[in-house]
């Protein structure tokens, strides 16, 4: 199974964003990952459209959109326009799935739903054939450099087996606490992209931060 490492802008230096971009790019990133964030759905705020457009101007790296945010479909024409590739909207914020997933497609992006913490995979059982990812929460939303939830592991797995139940070749993704300590476990259970944040931004050597993660999916494989 091949791996994708998709940092996370959020854990970012924003006054050199194209710059931390480019640096992970050297190192291999696979996607770059937007969190956009309304203060609602989740406590903090971050930003929106105009970020994804600097990310689209800064590299040719899909664009993965993480919609943190209350009525997503508010934000679906936007971001697209935008620049964003994926849009992954939260089971606990989307109750029309089904229409909301149609309506991304439409528009030409890749359509994702993201699962908290606490949510059943039971949540996207009847769009399981309709996803092209499905996001594994393992930290609560809302805030960047959280501890990893050791039993989102155990969910992982449970997800794979849905996915290829479903006979689906959706992206199987997992946000929070991905670091040297777990990116191997996740990588294990059946995830294939890994979004990361402070481990990369916070090293010393992002690049090599980003290879060194790479090789411990392949390690465990």
């Amino acid at each position: 199974m091949t791996v994708r490492i998709a940092p996370s802008v959020l854990a970012a230096d924003f006054r050199h964003l194209g710059h931390d971009i480019a640096v992970c790019e050297a190192g291999g990133a696979d996607w770059i990952h937007v969190d956009i964030m309304d203060g609602r759905f989740v406590p903090s705020l971050s930003f929106g459209s105009k970020v994804i457009d600097a990310v689209k101007r800064s590299t040719a790296l899909t664009i993965d959109v993480h919609l943190m945010v209350v009525e997503p479909e508010r934000y679906f024409d936007e971001c697209a326009k935008a620049g964003a590739n994926v849009l992954t909207i939260h089971a606990e914020a989307a109750p029309h799935l089904d229409r909301q997933l149609m309506r991304i497609k439409e528009l030409g992006c890749k359509a994702g739903v993201a699962l908290n913490p606490g949510t059943p995979l039971s949540a996207i059982e009847e769009v399981a054939h309709l996803l092209d990812l499905l996001l594994i929460m393992s930290v609560n939303p809302g805030y960047g450099g959280q501890k990893f939830i050791e039993y989102s592991v155990d969910k992982i797995a449970r997800a794979r087996w849905l996915l290829d139940q479903a006979d689906s070749n959706a992206v199987l993704e997992v946000d929070g606490g991905i670091s040297r300590d777990t990116i191997g476990r996740c990588f294990d259970a059946g995830a294939d992209t890994l979004v990361v944040g402070n481990a990369i931004f916070s090293a010393a050597d992002p690049t090599g931060e980003i290879r060194v993660l790479r090789d411990l999916c392949v390690e465990t494989a």
